[in-house]
C-alpha cells in the first residue's frame, strides 16, 4: 500500500508540476507555477547534474540537446553518442520508476551538425483499487520526447541552434470518476543561441540562451477547455573555464530559468477558466508581468544554479554544484556532487543529489546517483 501511495503521489507532481507546503517561517504567499509534462524540466545528463544542473554554455558534448543544442557545431569531436539513466524517488524505496534517455549528433562539416534525442519516463506500475481495496485495475503512466535538431554556426564564435520535438503523455487511462482520460501529446520546438569565447586552449567565457518547449498545449480529456500548458521555457547560462597548464582547467559556469508559463492568480472557477483559455503564444509574453505580486513576484519565479567542473589531463573530472528555486515558487534548493572520467573514446559521469526538503518540498532525486556514458566519435579533447 505505501508503494501506490508514494506513486500516486509521484503521479500527481508530475500532473500538476510542483507540489509544495507553505513554509511558516516564510511571509510570501505561496503562488507555484506549474505545467503538464515537467519531466522536459528535469536535466537527464549526469555531467549537468552534478553541476547543480547548468548546462547552457558549458563546453559542447553529446548531451547539448538537453541543454543548448547550438553548442554542438563547437564539438571537438565528428560525432557522438550519450546514455544516461536516472533513478526516481530511490530515496523512498521505490525501484522501478526511472528517466532513460539517449542523445547523440553528427556535424556534417565544421559548420553545421545535426542532431536527434529521446527521453522516455516510467512510473512504473501501479494499481487501482476501489473503496474496499479490491484491485481494479493496473495501469503504467508513463511520457517521451522525441527530438531532432540542427545547429549552424553564424560566425567564428556563435552559433544558432533549431530544434521540433514530439511530446506523449499517458498518465491514466479510461473512466475514472466520471471522466474518460487518455494520453496527450503535443509538438514543440526549440530555438537557442550560443557564443563561443575560449581560446584554441579552451580558456575564456562562453555564454548562451535557449528558448525551449515552445509549443501548442497538452490534453488528457476530450473536454477543449481543459488543456495544460507544456514547460516553454527562456534560459540564460555563462560559463568561464581557466586553463592552468595542458594537465589541468577549471571552469565555472551559472544559468538562471523562467517558466513562459502564466502565474495562477484567483482560484475561483472563472478564474481558472481564464487561466485555461489563454493562448500559447500570448502566454509567453504575458508570462513576464502577470504575476499577482508584481515585478517582484516575477523575479521569484527565476531559478538559478551554478555549478564547477575540474578536468585533470583531460581524463578525470571533478564537478560539484548549487540550485536554487524560492520557497514562495516551489523550494527546490539542492546541493550536488560528481565525477567523470574519459578513455580514448569513452566517458562515464555520474551525478550524486544531496537531500533535500521533507515531505511534498523533498526532491525526488534526493540521494541518488544519476549515471551516464558518453562517446566520442572522431577524435578530440574531453570537454
Amino acid at each position: 500500500m505505501k508503494q501506490v501511495t508514494l506513486k500516486l503521489t509521484a503521479l500527481v507532481m508530475l500532473l500538476g508540476g510542483t507540489i509544495t507546503v507553505t513554509n511558516a517561517q516564510s511571509t510570501q504567499p505561496l503562488n507555484v507555477v506549474t505545467s503538464a509534462v515537467p519531466f522536459l524540466r528535469v536535466t537527464p545528463d549526469a555531467r549537468s547534474g552534478a553541476m547543480g544542473d547548468v548546462g547552457i554554455a558549458t563546453a559542447p558534448d553529446a548531451n547539448s540537446m538537453f541543454n543548448n543544442l547550438a553548442k554542438t557545431p563547437f564539438s571537438a569531436s565528428k560525432g557522438g553518442l550519450s546514455l544516461n539513466y536516472v533513478p526516481w524517488l530511490r530515496d523512498l524505496a521505490i525501484n522501478d520508476i526511472y528517466m532513460a534517455s539517449a542523445s547523440g549528433y553528427y556535424k556534417l562539416d565544421d559548420q553545421a551538425a545535426i542532431s536527434a534525442s529521446l527521453r522516455y519516463f516510467s512510473l512504473g506500475s501501479i494499481e487501482f483499487t476501489d473503496f474496499s481495496g479490491n484491485p481494479i485495475s493496473t495501469f503504467r503512466p508513463r511520457e517521451f520526447a522525441v527530438d531532432a535538431g540542427y545547429s549552424r554556426k553564424l560566425s567564428s564564435k556563435n552559433s544558432l541552434g533549431l530544434a521540433i520535438r514530439y511530446i506523449s503523455s499517458k498518465l491514466a487511462s479510461g473512466l475514472v470518476n466520471g471522466v474518460t482520460y487518455k494520453g496527450g501529446s503535443s509538438v514543440a520546438g526549440d530555438l537557442s543561441f550560443y557564443h563561443h569565447g575560449a581560446n584554441a586552449a579552451g580558456q575564456g567565457f562562453n555564454w548562451g540562451a535557449t528558448l525551449t518547449n515552445l509549443g501548442a498545449k497538452i490534453a488528457y480529456t476530450s473536454d477543449a477547455t481543459q488543456k495544460d500548458y507544456i514547460p516553454a521555457n527562456l534560459g540564460l547560462g555563462c560559463a568561464y573555464t581557466k586553463v592552468f597548464n595542458e594537465d589541468s582547467k577549471l571552469t565555472f559556469a551559472a544559468d538562471i530559468h523562467k517558466l513562459l508559463v502564466p502565474t495562477p492568480g484567483d482560484t475561483s472557477a472563472t478564474a481558472l477558466q481564464d487561466y485555461r483559455s489563454q493562448g500559447v503564444v500570448s502566454s509567453w509574453f504575458k508570462s513576464f508581468g502577470d504575476a499577482p505580486g508584481g515585478m517582484g513576484e516575477e523575479l521569484r519565479e527565476v531559478n538559478a544554479s551554478i555549478g564547477a567542473e575540474y578536468w585533470y589531463k583531460d581524463q578525470f573530472a571533478f564537478r560539484a554544484g548549487y540550485f536554487y528555486e524560492n520557497p514562495a515558487k516551489g523550494n527546490r534548493k539542492y546541493f550536488t556532487v560528481g565525477a567523470g572520467l574519459k578513455y580514448n573514446m569513452i566517458g562515464l559521469n555520474f551525478a550524486y543529489l544531496f537531500n533535500s526538503g521533507s515531505g511534498y518540498n523533498r526532491n525526488p532525486l534526493s540521494n541518488t546517483y544519476r549515471f551516464g556514458l558518453v562517446f566520442d566519435f572522431g577524435g578530440g579533447a574531453a570537454n
